[in-house]
């Protein structure tokens, strides 16, 4: 059921959103790694959309797995504001927006995660080019964390470098107890107009935290 109603779904390589050229994603990376990536990674990188533009993309989550630390770590997460898979159903469809956010000068991620019985979830982050490594995620609540972005088997790889809390003028390195370890996000061509996002989170003491899988492809606006 749910991979027919992906498939119903209008797509198309190419957006029809008013696209500008950034060169923000590939300032990060040296050439040679930038050049190792697909063609198709590097026109979804290099698109910066006018203010408030957004592109969608959609697909289906193939895998979730949680061990028992992390299934507690994503329930406590909702306490600012849900930034963690806390479902573990698959074959759901899933759709993720980008946004440029001309005011913070940096893009607008929201996930979005269907459900067969309920209210999807929605899970909303702010990707920010600033910070010690040039690149952070916003997560709500004065908490973001801090990405290194390389190249691994022609995929595209985010890393958590370390996390921080802000409070008002005040940013504040937080310790490694107080954090769920390291994040690591890759983005995967699959060809055909498709790609794999995958997430991972693991901690030195708890392993295997969280693992989801997703395949998506851009939708016709």
């Amino acid at each position: 059921m749910a991979s027919a109603r992906i498939s119903s779904l209008k797509t198309s390589p190419a957006s029809n959103a008013r696209l500008h050229n950034d060169n923000r994603f590939r300032a990060l990376l040296a050439d040679e790694d930038w050049g190792r990536l697909p063609a198709a990674v590097w026109r979804r990188f290099s698109k910066r959309l006018a203010e408030g533009g957004t592109i969608i993309y959609v697909g289906e989550i193939d895998e979730v797995t949680f061990n028992r630390a992390g299934w507690w770590l994503a329930q406590a997460a909702r306490l600012i504001g849900g930034p963690l898979p806390t479902g573990s159903e698959t074959g759901v469809p899933a759709i993720v927006t980008v946004t440029e956010d001309a005011a913070a000068g940096g893009q607008i991620w929201s996930r979005i995660a269907t459900r067969s019985d309920g209210f999807p979830q929605v899970i909303h982050s702010c990707k920010r080019f600033a910070g010690p490594t040039g690149l952070e995620e916003y997560v709500g609540c004065g908490i973001s964390m801090a990405l290194k972005i390389s190249v691994a088997q022609d995929a595209l790889v985010f890393r958590s470098t370390g996390y921080s809390l802000q409070l008002g003028p005040f940013r504040l390195p937080l310790p490694e107890w107080l954090t769920p370890g390291d994040l690591t996000v890759t983005h995967r061509d699959l060809g055909g107009d498709e790609f794999r996002f995958t997430l991972e989170i693991i901690h030195p003491r708890f392993g295997m935290l969280i693992r989801q899988s997703a395949v998506f492809r851009e939708a016709m606006p």
